[in-house]
């Protein structure tokens, strides 16, 4: 055993002291006077802390170190048949019990293993932490063992040991016996103690509370050690005998049960008592010594259980009637003796009853293939079911992988049982075969299918069992059982199926988890566009709570590969597409941006490929969002402010302004900002980031709000430098548009007559009452006095009256008031009232407010009284694209005309096929219909004023398509399709047409467009430039497509590919060529294939022959370099070797461990590169080897005494570390040398191994 040796400061001090020469002891004392080995280095101790009762070790490391013990045990728990709660043997490993028992392993975490015994007890090994294999026992006893229930009395003031602190000693009473004890509560007068568990449970537990009673009782508690033979004529049969001593003395015996190895047993009771019954204890024991006498027999294993008997009720049974007591040994031994203990004269009939118990019951067995035995139990057991009702005492064991059946029970029934089974087997075998194919388990889920879907068709086709072993058993044989003809086609089609996914190919691909619903599509379409391309590849997603990246293509290799491509493909445009800018647009011209049924919109979006998302009409935002490629965004971009620029004459300054003004300018959360953006027709004042110190402020907008904004900027800024006052006043919310008026008009009034600036609350802002008014402190005095008087006025309520024709009311109301509201928000929150049957309307509100509003009301009436309807006549197949998509188009003429347009409902073709074939409805004759009468379902109906509503008439059938016909050569129609149809989709939002391809199968060159007559010119024009487009791509391709092959020495493939394929892709990219080199199971491994035009596949094939003649040029050197210096050239981490290859551009190896000549290093390069990098690394050599000599040299001198101190000198030559038996001096080794470079090596020296009595060396 090999030490660690410590030496500690304190230690090293003595021994450095000692050194030194003193006047003192002679030799003979100083050589006692030096430390012992293990003095100076403790060992480390060899066994773990020893039992209660031992003495603790005295070595230097007990009081530091504790034994390491293994945190995972396992136990063995065993369940008998007769407590067992799930007793259906057909079931084992499956049902109630399976389910159970994995229940169990996820509550506590430990691990259980299920064994069943010959005599069907049932054995469980649990494996895990302490705590969590004492739960899970508990878990097992409670729910696979039947309960049994057993009360115990002790003293009430004994309770509360048992239950221990904060029921600590309860909870581990509980566990350690694997039993459920409920102690009564404080104010229960009760003393009984109940426990539910096992029968053996019950014992210890009942066992365990009276020893913990007997330990509290203040009485006399007495214990007396009875060998464990002669407890049962203590206890009695039934423990008759032990409840007559206790009735009799009146003391408490506590016997312990025959599952607990004790053999004290613990008297508690009145000092009388105990002593009477310690004395009939004793007189029993006493009497069985000296009178009973003991025979040994043996007896088989598997009869030991018969003479047991349920419940350990036979040996009772015997007990009773002889008086002998029958020793049985323990499941767990090997051991077959029997021992029957008692008078002598009682053995005799004792024994024969034994053997009458054992010999009651017989074994037998039935040859019959292990894999008929599945068909002899039956589905769910039914056909053992059959057998063992009748004859219920047999037990029927099937081993798994034996050919044969085992039978035990009764000799008369166990014939029956095995006759009948002899017939089961004999029936099988003459009507049923089996097969076995193998097959690579990784293809056996798909044989299986999902949820099993191929597997049941086989079986249910062919009338077979199919077994294939699951996934842990890693096992290739699928089994095949049933009738031979079925077994035999069975098996074909597996071997078809397996055959076929051999040649399948599995790929994963990496795609970032975000654009895995982008893929997959809102609703699943996008996947399953790419599914119907590639039918034969099974594409699989993670789940996304996996937070997984890998994608996994599985089916045909080429197809997998087309996949594979097509979806990476598919995410590169993805990313390229994901770059998003925002645009601010003046809200007023968003309309314009959109355009004519969104045409200019739909323009921009096609013509630079990008997704552009305008705010909502009801938003206040001016933000327009751009997605797409990162150059295409900035063209959309310019092209939306361009529009903007043309229809507004839209211009951008920059004003300089102290960049100190500006937080004070922008105002509490940019209110005062805001306030000048609004006044000056929403122009976009930006304000460079704080702390930044610039002074330039850009201002964008119509060229005259630019300036008005730039004064007031100014202006501002003056006053904030100068004199700046502000002054705040309250006014309802509702009064804010009307002081605001129409346009800002009211408020431009006040600040042009005061010279102050006015600003109201915005939504975001918690005070939606509060106005604040700046400027100089005259001007917002004025203000401030012109504003209360206004909202003075507005606070004058005042009640008016209007008429309206009742007819007119519902215009008003509908909607729930929609009209109303919104003459209540323009007109300072103005209340109409509409009565139910008069036409005076009653407004009420500010004078100024009501006045506004009924004015406005007097205007809608005369439209509604000029209000006329006409019918437009349009065939129903139209009025699709005439309202375009989401109704944009009706939506437009609406708004343009200001008119009311309803569509009719959609003809049921069904219903109008019924009414022409009956001739009748309803029992009536239809009277015949004029064919030139339009239909109602054709007819439109419009509403508003008559001009109106003929202009939005002629409007509706300039929306009616025309149909034209282009022709285009049949070949080129899939590229005018395009990837998924995105091609035709782009012409046809581009033209804002439909454009119809025939069928494959028509072969016609005939491309059907339908628009409206203005687009399909432009869109005949479109497509005429598109195939001119694709005559010269087919063209392109047909040049690109030249092919020529190069033969290299596949030596040199990794010198072509370079560092990370540095060389390969700086050819490909520079020739703008494809190069393939041969994967490793192809043919030709010496073929590299070059693609591209014919002239640049020239030049890449020359650049790699080059490269190839200059690696042919090359030489190999050896030299020998000594191993020592190795390391030091390679230096950290391959730096200096790396250096020494770039210098020279050589390649170095050196060799490996373990090689023949340790010295050998290969210089491989051009010749004269060769020669100098073999100059550089001899001279390297020598330097090495020069510091390497030096080095050992000194030490050398150190170890010899050269050079000594004079303190040195003084205290004379120095001994070094001396102690006295040491492993170096019971052997023939010497102490290690110092000075040896061998014992010592330095970094980089490679030493031989050697045995020494300090163990072996680890370097």
């Amino acid at each position: 055993m090999s030490s660690v040796a410590v030496l500690t400061q304190e230690s090293f001090n003595e021994h450095r002291i000692g050194l030194l020469p003193e006047q003192g002891p002679g030799a003979g004392e100083e050589e006692e006077a030096l430390p012992t080995y293990k003095d100076a280095f403790p060992p480390l101790p060899e066994k773990a802390a020893t039992t209660e009762g031992t003495q603790e070790t005295t070595s230097a490391w007990a009081s530091k170190l504790r034994p390491l013990k293994s945190s995972v045990i396992t136990q063995v728990f065993h369940v008998p048949l007769e407590e067992r709660k799930y007793k259906d043997i057909n079931q084992f490993g499956e049902g109630d019990q399976a389910k159970v028992c994995v229940d169990i392993m996820h509550k506590t975490g430990a691990h259980l293993e299920l064994s069943l015994a010959k005599d069907q007890g049932l054995s469980i090994m649990v494996s895990g932490k302490l705590d969590a294999v004492m739960k899970a026992r508990k878990e097992i006893v409670s729910r696979l063992q039947t309960q049994a229930s057993a009360t115990v009395g002790i003293p009430k003031e004994h309770h509360r040991f048992v239950i221990g602190k904060n029921g600590e000693k309860l909870q581990e009473l509980e566990l350690k016996t694997a039993t459920k004890i409920q102690i009564p509560r404080p104010d229960d007068p009760s003393n009984q103690i109940k426990i539910s568990g096992t029968k053996e449970g019950l014992e210890k537990a009942k066992h365990e509370i009276l020893l913990i009673s007997a330990e509290q009782d203040k009485r006399a508690v007495e214990r007396v050690n009875i060998d464990k033979v002669y407890h049962p004529f203590i206890t009695g049969a039934y423990n008759k005998v032990v409840a007559e001593m206790m009735q009799e003395t009146g003391a408490r015996i506590n016997v312990p049960p025959p599952s607990v190895n004790k053999t004290e047993i613990v008297i508690t009771g009145e000092k009388e008592q105990v002593a009477l019954a310690v004395a009939l204890i004793k007189k029993i024991s006493e009497d069985k010594k000296k009178n009973a006498t003991f025979i040994a027999v043996e007896v088989k294993k598997s009869q030991h259980k018969y003479v047991i008997g349920p419940k350990g009720n036979t040996l009772q049974e015997i007990l009773d009637r002889t008086g002998v007591s029958v020793e049985i040994p323990p499941s767990d031994s090997n051991s077959e003796t029997v021992i029957l203990r008692g008078e002598p004269d009682r053995l005799g009939q004792a024994l024969t009853e034994v053997y009458a118990k054992a010999n009651s019951y017989t074994a037998s067995s039935v040859t019959a293939p292990s894999w008929l035995h599945r068909f002899i139990i039956g589905k769910k057991g039914q056909n053992l079911a059959k057998i063992t009702q009748v004859m219920p005492k047999v037990h029927i064991e099937f081993t798994e992988g034996e050919d044969k059946i085992a039978l035990e029970g009764p000799t008369k029934d166990v014939q029956m049982v095995q006759s009948q089974i002899e017939v089961i087997v004999s029936d099988l075998v003459s009507r049923m075969d089996y097969t076995e194919i193998s097959v690579d388990p990784k293809f056996h889920r798909h044989l299986i299918g999902k949820a099993g879907v191929n597997i049941n068709r086989i079986k249910e086709l062919h009338k077979v069992t199919v077994r294939i072993p699951p996934d842990h058993e890693k096992s290739n044989l699928i089994r095949i059982e049933g009738d031979p003809q079925g077994v035999q086609e069975a098996k074909k089609e597996l071997l078809e199926l397996a055959s076929r996914m051999e040649n399948e190919r599995t790929k994963d691909l990496i795609i970032e988890q975000r654009l895995h619903r982008a893929i997959i599509g809102q609703k699943g379409e996008n996947i399953k566009e790419v599914r119907d391309k590639f039918p034969e590849v099974i594409i699989n997603f993670p789940d996304p709570a996996q937070k997984s990246d890998i994608v996994q293509l599985r089916g045909p290799r080429t197809e997998v590969e087309k996949c594979s491509k097509f979806m990476q493909k598919m995410v590169a445009e993805m990313m390229e597409n994901s770059f998003s800018l925002s645009v601010p647009i003046f809200k007023q011209f968003h309309r314009n941006i959109i355009g004519k049924g969104g045409s200019n919109i739909k323009k921009i979006r096609e013509e630079t490929n990008t997704k552009i998302d305008l705010p909502a009409e009801n938003s206040n935002s001016e933000m327009i969002i751009i997605t797409g490629k990162k150059a295409n965004c900035e063209a959309a971009r310019v092209r939306i402010l361009t529009i903007q620029k043309e229809l507004a004459n839209i211009t951008e300054m920059e004003v300089s302004i102290p960049s100190k003004l500006h937080n004070s300018l922008i105002g509490s959360k940019g209110r005062f900002v805001r306030s000048i953006m609004e006044e000056c027709g929403g122009v976009h004042i930006h304000f460079p980031s704080e702390g930044a110190g610039i002074d330039k402020v850009t201002i964008r907008g119509p060229v005259e709000e630019v300036e008005k904004a730039k004064q007031q900027l100014l202006a501002l800024a003056e006053e904030k430098q100068t004199k700046s006052h502000s002054a705040e006043l309250r006014a309802k919310p509702e009064y804010h548009k009307f002081l605001i008026g129409k346009g800002g008009g009211n408020i431009r009034k006040v600040r042009d007559s005061t010279g102050a600036r006015i600003i109201f609350p915005t939504a975001e802002d918690k005070d939606q009452e509060l106005i604040t008014v700046i400027g100089t402190e005259e001007a917002v005095r004025d203000a401030q006095k012109e504003l209360e008087e206004l909202i003075k006025g507005l606070d004058n309520v005042i009640e008016d009256s209007m008429n309206v024709d009742p007819k007119h009311h519902r215009y008003f109301v509908a909607r729930r008031g929609q009209v109303l509201r919104d003459l209540a928000d323009e007109y300072g929150g103005v209340m109409v009232s509409f009565p139910r049957t008069s036409d005076k309307v009653t407004l009420k509100g500010a004078k100024e407010c009501v006045e506004a509003a009924k004015k406005r009301m007097q205007e809608i009436v005369e439209d509604l009284d000029a209000q006329v309807t006409i019918e437009c006549t349009i065939p129903q197949r139209f009025h699709r694209s005439i309202m375009g998509p989401k109704g944009s188009r009706i939506q437009q003429i609406t708004r343009d005309h200001n008119v009311h347009i309803k569509f009719p409902d959609r003809e049921d073709p069904q219903a109008a096929d019924a009414i022409q074939e009956n001739g009748e409805a309803n029992g009536q004759v239809k009277e015949a219909v004029d064919p030139n009468t339009p239909k109602k379902c054709d007819l439109i109906v419009i509403s508003g004023r008559q001009e109106r509503c003929e202009a939005a008439a002629e409007a509706l059938k300039a929306l009616v398509p025309v149909t034209i016909e282009v022709s285009v050569p049949f070949e080129l129609h899939r590229y005018i399709i395009g990837q998924k149809g995105s091609g035709i989709r782009k012409m046809m939002d581009e033209f804002e047409v439909n454009i119809q391809v025939p069928a494959p199968e028509q072969q016609s060159d005939k491309i059907a467009v339908t628009g409206l007559a203005n687009h399909l010119d432009r869109a005949r024009e479109g497509l005429l430039d598109r195939v001119k487009e694709l005559q010269v791509e087919q063209e392109e391709r047909a040049l690109k497509s030249f092919k020529l092959t190069i033969t290299v020495d596949p030596k040199y493939h990794p010198k072509i590919i370079g560092r990370k394929g540095a060389i390969i892709t700086n050819i490909r990219t520079e020739h703008d060529v494809n190069i393939l080199l041969p994967e490793k199971n192809d043919d030709n491994q010496d073929q590299i294939t070059i693609t591209g035009y014919e002239h640049k596949a020239i030049a890449a094939r020359d650049a790699i022959q080059a490269i190839v003649d200059e690696l042919e040029e090359m030489i190999s050197e050896d030299i020998t370099l000594n191993s020592r210096v190795h390391a030091r050239i390679i230096g950290a981490k391959g730096k200096g070797i790396r250096r020494i290859m770039d210098d020279f551009k050589v390649d170095l190896r050196f060799p490996q461990s373990g090689a023949a000549d340790p010295d050998l290093v290969t210089v491989t390069g051009r010749p004269e590169l060769v020669d100098e990098a073999i100059d550089h690394l001899l001279n390297l050599e020598e330097e090495y080897m020069a510091d390497i000599v030096e080095n050992e040299g000194k030490a050398y001198m150190r170890s010899s005494g050269g050079g000594a101190s004079s303190m040195d000198e003084h205290r004379g030559p120095s001994k070094g570390f001396v102690v006295r038996e040491a492993p170096w001096t019971t052997g023939t080794e010497k102490a290690p040398d110092m000075s040896s470079s061998e014992d010592f090596p330095s970094f980089g020296a490679p030493v031989a191994a050697k045995a020494s009595p300090w163990g072996p060396k680890r370097f």
